[in-house]
């Protein structure tokens, strides 16, 4: 894990990768969750039989916001900001699913940061999540988060 000790070393890093994920697993209880939790029960994503009859990808594929959803937790696992009380998610930019994640699958982000800007009492921040998973040279998610940090 990388840690930054104040906003001047985080803001004279803008335009570089700061840190790289741990490899987390997606298994098929994460994906089953996340269909339960948001109501998509689409059977490319539960079906195993199915899915290995008829999908493309022949196994099951976790959701795309499933793996957007993933993005806190690879921020948190990968990058420290050792002087902000207080992150919040300000929304995202951009968001593209270049590959599938299949079942079982393992990913990890890579953060770079783009912006930062001064905001009331924080600054508001810009990165660029790279998803990528392992064994596979496109990325499977590109998103640019915002953070508002205090």
């Amino acid at each position: 894990m990388r840690e930054i000790q104040n906003s001047e070393e985080l803001r004279s890093l803008i335009g570089q990768e700061l840190a790289v994920s741990d490899w987390i697993k997606v298994e098929q209880d994460r994906i089953n969750q996340f269909a339960e939790a948001t109501g998509d029960h689409q059977w490319i994503h539960l079906d195993r039989e199915r899915a290995k009859l008829e999908s493309p990808f022949r196994s099951t594929i976790a959701h795309g916001f499933l793996t957007l959803s993933l993005l806190p937790m690879l921020l948190q696992n990968a990058l420290q900001l050792n002087y902000v009380k207080m992150a919040l998610n300000y929304g995202l930019n951009k968001v593209r699913f270049p590959a599938p994640v299949p079942v079982d699958s393992e990913l990890r982000g890579r953060i770079k940061l783009l912006s930062m800007e001064d905001i009331k009492d924080g600054a508001q921040i810009v990165w660029e999540v790279t998803i990528e998973r392992r064994g596979l040279d496109k990325p499977v998610c590109i998103a640019e988060a915002v953070t508002r940090c205090y």
